[in-house]
């Protein structure tokens, strides 16, 4: 490509990303401007407007979607997402009949293809069938779901445990039963969207913190905790697009010293920080009382699907009567139940899967960023960004791996800031050190082209 080319496709790149910073505001102004006036129109003058209005395609929504494609097509760069994978994937999967080293996964521990745990998902299957097709208070429960939540109880060393289908859907219910009115919710500045969507329909008033800023936080508290009757923080265990962790020791005390409810979203960190998985509690020396909400997900150590909360038996009490997401949903699949308790007991019976994975995500990281690329925050424990600084980059740089059979998915605008465009690379216990130091050198000549 000549200088001119490349020239032009920066700019067209820029003009596209202010485009489609506009675009919401804009459209939605317009929408609100046509929006005819009840009882002011008549006849086929306002059928006519609401006819303009009642269409996806003039919501701001299809907008920004319409734009992220234009902006692909004009810049030359194929989509990498929505690719089908044709069998297990882990360290290496199947594309397009091609094998490729995988970054592109949750299988932390290599347990969702790990014999014993889909026989445990087929054993289910067939005493149970497929799904149990009703929410379980109303309809019953099968016993391999409270045999999990029990297991799941017990590891976190609390009372009990509530299983829901999603792991997004359980932190979006829990935040919104729990609070609401007169109540205050503080999370982390890059807490995930799942937090973020329960607090905003909680009806509870939000506030942010800047990302592990334990200071930041105190002092917030420190202002305001007088005037809101329950507070909640909201913290990740380890945080999946930067890889970094909070000093939970810090923000505990915060809990203390302010009598604030908090909670850990370990979806995750369960499996991938501590010497033996046991999460953030062990890694920071944590006991597992001082953090009052524990949140974990099923879909990546677990190898299932779903979402799940320990705690006291009054919180659990109220989750499984009152949580919408769980009295108004189907009961957890009997299959995915039975994969997640037999990863589980995997988990704690073979510590060795956890340092295999501590051992990989120290070399990516150490080997990263001794070939110069900015790995951003990251401590090496599973996620390594590599931060490129340019959407057109980010993607050009994954679609160039592809080709040399290495599958890696970009993180660009308008997810994350142009600034903070990035290739995100997940590891797993199963990838080999040397599949480890031939992506390092492939991106490496890659980013030097």
């Amino acid at each position: 490509m000549g200088m001119g080319d490349q020239i032009r496709k920066q700019l067209a790149a820029a003009a596209l990303k202010r485009q489609l910073e506009r675009v919401s505001g804009e459209a939605q102004a317009q929408l609100d401007g046509a929006a005819p006036q009840v009882g002011a129109r008549t006849g086929a003058l306002a059928d006519a407007s609401w006819d303009a209005r009642a269409r996806f395609e003039a919501m701001p929504l299809y907008q920004q979607v319409k734009l992220m494609k234009q902006m692909g097509e004009t810049l030359r760069v194929e989509s990498p997402f929505f690719r089908v994978h044709e069998g297990m994937a882990g360290a290496t999967t199947t594309i397009g009949g091609r094998e490729y080293i995988n970054f592109a996964n949750y299988n932390y521990l290599g347990l969702a293809s790990e014999p014993s745990v889909m026989a445990a998902a087929q054993d289910a299957i067939g005493h149970y069938g497929t799904s149990v097709s009703a929410s379980r208070m109303v309809a019953g429960e099968r016993p391999v779901q409270r045999e999990l939540e029990r297991a799941l109880a017990a590891f976190y060393e609390t009372d009990d445990c509530v299983a829901f289908v999603s792991g997004h859907a359980t932190n979006v219910t829990v935040i919104g039963a729990l609070f609401g009115h007169g109540d205050l919710i503080v999370h982390d500045a890059l807490a995930h969207n799942s937090i973020v969507q329960g607090a905003q329909l909680s009806g509870a008033k939000r506030l942010s913190f800047a990302h592990n800023d334990w200071r930041e936080l105190d002092s917030l508290l420190a202002r305001v905790r007088h005037e809101y009757r329950n507070v909640v923080v909201v913290l990740e265990g380890l945080y999946s697009m930067d890889g970094d962790y909070p000093e939970l020791e810090r923000f505990v005390e915060i809990r203390r010293r302010h009598g604030v409810f908090l909670m850990v979203d370990e979806a995750h960190s369960l499996g991938v920080l501590g010497e033996s998985g046991r999460g953030i509690r062990e890694h920071c020396g944590v006991p597992s009382d001082e953090v009052d909400l524990w949140m974990g997900t099923m879909s990546k150590t677990l190898a299932g699907c779903g979402g799940f909360i320990a705690g006291c038996q009054p919180l659990i009490d109220m989750l499984r009567h009152l949580a919408p997401g769980f009295l108004y949903s189907v009961g957890l699949a009997p299959a995915l139940a039975a994969a997640s308790l037999a990863a589980l007991e995997h988990l704690r019976a073979e510590p060795e899967r956890v340092q295999a994975l501590k051992a990989g995500g120290h070399q990516f990281l150490r080997e990263a960023r001794a070939a110069g690329f900015d790995t951003g925050t990251s401590a090496g424990y599973a996620v390594v960004p590599v931060i490129t600084r340019s959407s057109l980059k980010a993607a050009q740089w994954a679609n160039a791996l592809f080709d040399e059979g290495i599958n890696v998915q970009p993180i660009f605008y308008p997810a994350v800031e142009e600034r903070a465009a990035r290739l995100r690379f997940f590891i797993c216990s199963t990838h080999l050190p040397e599949q480890i130091t031939h992506t390092i050198a492939a991106l490496a000549r890659i980013a030097n082209r």
